[in-house]
């Protein structure tokens, strides 16, 4: 379990009841589209939070020191694979009444 913003999220997934996330949004389908895209938002936060560390060695490496940063660089890449996938993080985010969202349906 990873603890994040005062949440608990598991570190691999959980079954979860359908009907338990349809309650939210009153369908399945629109709960799986919420979670889909605050997972979106959350893999691209952590796609340019690696992308900014690692850019850090793209420079002109001395010889000895390639040893030294590609270790860093694998530290780096091996904290980043130990988070918690965002589908998970939204999916606990959205039952946590964490997430606003908004529908635009037309009412009948």
């Amino acid at each position: 379990m990873t603890k994040k913003k005062n949440a608990i999220i598991p570190d691999e997934v959980i079954s979860r009841s359908t009907r338990k996330l349809a309650e939210k949004t009153g369908n399945l389908y629109e709960a799986v589209v919420v979670i889909g895209q605050r997972a979106n938002q959350l893999d691209l936060q952590q796609q340019e939070a690696i992308k900014e560390k690692l850019e850090e060695f793209n420079k002109e490496p001395d010889t000895l020191q390639e040893v030294y940063q590609n270790e860093e660089q694998i530290e780096i890449s091996r904290s980043f694979e130990k988070q918690p996938k965002p589908t998970i993080v939204a999916t606990e985010e959205f039952l946590g009444d964490q997430l606003f969202y908004k529908t635009t349906h037309k009412e009948e």
